[in-house]
């Protein structure tokens, strides 16, 4: 009889209940606007540089965070600790090693390295910016408004979506191939986070490892600036292969009952 109410929980919990397509719209779209408000406000205010998308992204986190605890409480959004942390960790980290070990493959190594003095400020960039502030609208917000609305499974694919999107735009991988290969990429990376999420409850693993997945990648492994014409043009290949791989981890995670749910 337990394990039969809580089969039925887990259901429940996979299923669409009291979300609107207003909410839905409002989740998507406010904290976008809000990250665009506090972009211009600081783009006045501070004259950035071109390409710092900090305050975009922190108003995007912002925005998430004052919906997202009216609406689902600090669990809700997947800040859970403990087992569903180190869980997370775990199913991140395959990806990480993915892309680490196709990087070796199709871009060079800048012999120069990187500038030890700016490596502090450019992880915590990644950590807080992102990884936290994006993760927390992507699959804080965005993939619990999906699973009430829909359920676990379209919620992996739209919050995933919605992530490779922002990732595309703003971080800072963005730059190195803007084409159709780049965006698969990004969104076959969100996709992995949204299946891990849906696993384990939890972001704050995949927080973690995707700002030390980006650090250790393309900047501990430094690049030449600007790229060299041959590694630009295996910049598709490289895409293409790391994305294959993450496809590969999302099959291997799928859910194959109820109780694989952890919302």
């Amino acid at each position: 009889m337990a394990t039969s109410k809580r089969r039925n929980r887990k259901k429940k919990a996979a299923t669409a209940v009291n979300i609107t397509i207003i909410q839905v719209l409002i989740a998507c779209v406010v904290p976008i606007i809000a990250g665009i408000l506090l972009q211009t406000l600081a783009a006045g205010e501070f004259r950035l540089q071109p390409g710092n998308n900090a305050p975009m992204m922190a108003g995007i986190g912002l925005g998430s965070w004052v919906l997202g605890l009216r609406w689902f409480g600090i669990t809700g959004l997947g800040l859970r600790g403990r087992r569903p942390l180190f869980s997370s960790i775990g199913f991140a980290t395959l990806g990480w090693i993915v892309l680490f070990a196709v990087r070796f493959f199709f871009i060079s190594l800048d012999p120069g390295g990187m500038n030890p003095s700016g490596a502090g400020r450019i992880f915590l960039y990644m950590l807080l910016f992102e990884g936290f502030a994006i993760q927390l609208w992507a699959f804080g917000l965005l993939f619990r408004v999906f699973t009430e609305w829909r359920g676990g499974l379209p919620a992996v694919f739209g919050s995933g979506a919605m992530f490779g999107l922002a990732a595309f735009a703003l971080f800072h991988e963005g730059a190195l191939g803007s084409d159709f290969f780049a965006l698969v990429y990004f969104i076959a990376w969100g996709a992995l986070y949204g299946i891990i999420r849906l696993r384990t409850g939890s972001i704050l693993g995949s927080v973690l490892i995707q700002a030390l997945h980006s650090f250790t990648v393309w900047e501990v492994l430094a690049a030449p600036n600007p790229l060299p014409a041959a590694d630009v043009a295996n910049l598709p290949q490289l895409f293409i292969v790391a994305a294959v791989g993450y496809a590969i981890i999302i099959w291997r995670l799928w859910p194959k009952e109820l109780d694989d749910y952890r919302i």
